[in-house]
């Protein structure tokens, strides 16, 4: 009862100062806001200047795309260490290495009635590879039009969770198992790193792009961000991929990647 009674104040006082510091909030849409009207002393705000130099800073249309992935690319990087490490925190507390014989397994819905194959299995099939499909056009038009590597990567893995669900488990790992969605895991985040180590070697800030100019062979810098920020959106959608999976195949199984949903 102790417990319950000083969660409850916990709560009671977080949420009394949270709203307190809501009325510092300027207004919604308030044009005088220091987000849109930028700071004493005439600087431009920060959403003003991404407005006007987003294209001649990286030749990139797509505002949200470059302001992700470049201007607040340290931000982008740490979420994408942030789902990797829940990915891996779910692996270590739930995945079952030991093989357990006594535990029942579900029967393979391929063996249970004809409805999974006939219908919602070969509808699936067809399905599958045109998400696919279109999940790789989101990731590399993502500098163009809505996408990037968090939507593509999430269609991505919704596919093989699609394939999961309409055959079973085992089929799914067998097109994408256990080594190969841990090894993706790991190198989406070792190429975003790796696009922000590069720069480095060249004496350049951390993820700086522009100093990739010539190992793109671009002519000038602008081009060359434009291409590091497709890099890093690949690293991204590796990881979303296969974290996005790994967590369905664990959870859906109870860690033991037999039998599942």
């Amino acid at each position: 009862m102790n417990a319950k009674l000083y969660a409850s104040i916990a709560v009671v006082i977080t949420g009394t100062i949270l709203l307190y510091a809501v009325s510092d909030f300027p207004a919604f849409g308030d044009p005088r806001s220091p987000a849109n009207a930028g700071v004493a002393g005439g600087a431009p705000s920060a959403s003003q200047y991404y407005i006007k130099n987003t294209y001649l800073d990286t030749k990139v249309p797509n505002l949200v795309t470059a302001v992700l992935a470049d201007y607040r690319s340290y931000d982008t990087l740490f979420e994408t260490v942030v789902i990797f490490t829940a990915g891996m925190a779910i692996f270590a507390i739930i995945r079952v290495v030991r093989r357990d014989d006594s535990v029942e397994v579900p029967a393979d819905p391929k063996i249970d009635g004809d409805h999974h194959r006939i219908v919602v299995g070969i509808t699936c099939r067809l399905v599958v590879p045109l998400v696919q499909i279109f999940a790789l056009y989101v990731i590399a038009h993502g500098h163009y039009s809505p996408g990037g590597g968090f939507q593509g990567g999430v269609m991505l893995g919704a596919s093989f969770i699609l394939l999961a669900l309409s055959t079973s488990l085992p089929e799914a790992l067998s097109r994408f198992g256990e080594d190969h969605f841990m090894k993706l895991a790991c190198l989406g985040v070792f190429v975003y790193a790796g696009f922000g180590f590069l720069p480095m070697i060249f004496g350049r800030n951390f993820l700086d792009y522009g100093a990739l100019q010539g190992v793109f062979m671009t002519k000038g810098e602008e081009m060359a961000r434009s291409h590091g920020i497709f890099g890093v959106e690949i690293g991204v959608a590796l990881t979303v991929m296969s974290v996005m999976f790994a967590m369905f195949a664990n959870l859906s199984s109870r860690g033991r990647l037999r039998g599942g949903l």
